[in-house]
């Protein structure tokens, strides 16, 4: 069964991911992978780049964003009470009409959202929805934050939000292996589950930064230089 890469970091994650387009759709084609995504960090720079590359491999160029998401208003610059600035959420363009909305929503989380990072909330996601695939993100999304946290009616209620928002067809669970990074399983466990209680399906991702595991060193060279 072919797999696909829907959670991927080029270096347009500045100072985060070490990829380099050209490679990532090199190795995608080497591995006879059908279609790749690619989900920079706030920002959608490469994604020109990425659709030219994949066309030329004959890879299907799936164009995304991690977003990141304010707990509250876009427009409130504070801290908030749980000292939690943003948190992650995968966003994915599935035809013309998304693409057009990510941007905006990118665009919009720069011009009005920006607090350290450039956040959106749901009110920007609610408004600019249609054409959009949502994975509910890395152990830094919202839902896995808070299962992590043992609300577990709050996670109940964040499925059905996100439901409400992109329609049940476009709402996915995402799940990843990272053995080395404390209550991984119990999370995956949990996030299974919960797909299951929902009947969300649940899609895996790798949280793809660098493209071989020998660039292991030379990524975090780069996260402490940002650090």
């Amino acid at each position: 069964t072919p797999f696909v890469h829907f959670h991927t970091h080029t270096h347009y994650s500045l100072l985060d991911g070490l990829t380099k387009i050209e490679d990532m759709v090199r190795l995608a084609k080497e591995y006879e992978m059908p279609a790749i995504a690619l989900t920079d960090h706030g920002n959608m720079h490469g994604a020109i780049d990425f659709y030219k590359e994949c066309k030329k491999a004959g890879i299907k160029p799936i164009i995304g964003v991690e977003a990141y998401m304010t707990p509250g208003s876009r427009f409130d610059k504070t801290s908030t009470s749980t000292g939690k600035r943003y948190h992650h959420l995968i966003l994915l363009a599935k035809n013309k009409a998304g693409y057009k909305n990510l941007m905006k929503l990118v665009s919009l989380s720069n011009l009005e959202g920006y607090y350290y990072k450039p956040r959106m909330d749901k009110e920007l996601l609610r408004a600019h929805s249609d054409g959009i695939i949502c994975l509910s993100g890395c152990m830094g999304g919202e839902l896995s934050q808070t299962i992590l946290s043992g609300d577990m009616e709050k996670a109940d209620a964040l499925i059905a939000e996100y439901i409400d928002i992109f329609g049940k067809e476009n709402y996915f669970i995402e799940i990843q292996s990272h053995a080395h990074i404390a209550r991984d399983k119990e999370l995956r466990d949990a996030l299974v589950a919960i797909g299951k209680k929902h009947d969300v399906t649940v899609v895996a991702t790798q949280d793809s930064h660098y493209p071989c595991t020998d660039d292991h060193d030379a990524h975090k060279t780069l996260l402490a230089v940002n650090t």
